[in-house]
């Protein structure tokens, strides 16, 4: 990863700041992640099937939906790395690679329990304040684990398009329930 503790440090101010509502600390964070999620994936994609550009997305995606599990006095990077992890290995998986991950890589994460559960009733109040079309995409995409491209075909819809309907309909549930 080879990353400096000067980094470390002006990624986890830029994502305190982003949770306090700070929109170009927020941008700043994802675009400063986005390159390192991509090296990460790219690095770890050695033989193809799997597009990186799906794993920085879906790991943008889940920052996006869980910023607010991040620990403000814990490290940012292992979180940032973590999540990524999750998302290659779910990418293999509807591949259908077997993936192979050392103990070592997610010892830092079993000793975390997830901390907040969400309901079925809550993802539905979630979804029905979406339009219909952000909400099939931000459920096949967030639910059901499909990739872009998937989703794209899926819905007869250009990759772009379902990355745009994901955007929106992120940004309505962020400002429906109050994070901007």
């Amino acid at each position: 990863m080879g990353l400096s503790g000067q980094d470390e440090r002006e990624l986890a101010m830029l994502l305190q700041a982003a949770i306090g509502g700070d929109e170009k600390a927020y941008a700043a964070f994802l675009t400063r992640t986005a390159a390192l999620v991509r090296g990460f994936a790219r690095r770890k994609i050695v033989h193809g099937g799997v597009d990186p550009e799906d794993v920085v997305q879906e790991t943008l995606l889940a920052i996006h939906t869980k910023r607010h599990t991040w620990m403000v006095d814990a490290p940012v990077l292992p979180w940032i790395y973590a999540i990524a992890r999750y998302k290659l290995i779910d990418a293999f998986r509807r591949r259908g690679r077997r993936v192979e991950v050392e103990i070592g890589e997610m010892a830092d994460l079993l000793a975390q329990p997830e901390t907040e559960t969400v309901s079925e009733r809550d993802i539905g109040r979630v979804l029905d304040s979406l339009t219909p079309g952000q909400r099939s995409v931000v459920s096949a995409i967030s639910l059901d684990g499909h990739s872009i491209g998937e989703t794209a075909e899926k819905f007869g819809m250009t990759e772009t398009a379902v990355r745009v309907a994901l955007h929106r309909g992120l940004q309505a549930i962020a400002k429906t329930f109050g994070r901007n």
